[in-house]
């Protein structure tokens, strides 16, 4: 059963890094597996992005999103991994190089090119 929508990822840009480290972490504390993708886009931005799948919602059970950020000044480096801390003092976001005890990892994979079945605008 199609959505009607295309045979492409929907995409859905998030405010921050910090949005997007929370939706994988979220998915990696409920016990699923998750990773980022990274790639450059066209426009030389860094994009990074998650893939999930929108349940749960009437007619658009199953919908592929993409929840992505555009690192457009490249500050957040080259790391393979996207560390989550949340402590008293507040949120800790960093990409590492490797990963860290007490932080959530979540494994960053970069990609050659854009997959074809991602949107054309990322």
């Amino acid at each position: 059963m199609g959505t009607g929508l295309g045979e492409k990822l929907i995409p859905v840009k998030v405010g921050s890094i910090n949005d997007l480290a929370r939706i994988a972490a979220t998915i990696v504390t409920l016990g699923q597996p998750a990773y980022l993708v990274r790639f450059t886009a066209q426009s030389g931005k860094k994009i990074y992005g998650i893939i999930a799948v929108l349940r749960d919602y009437y007619k658009y059970y199953g919908l592929p999103m993409i929840y992505y950020f555009e690192d457009g000044d490249g500050k957040l480096g080259d790391g393979n991994y996207l560390l989550v801390k949340v402590d008293d003092s507040g949120e800790h976001i960093e990409v590492g190089k490797s990963t860290r005890p007490g932080w959530v990892a979540i494994p960053i994979i970069d990609l050659a090119e854009k997959p074809p079945f991602f949107p054309d605008e990322l």
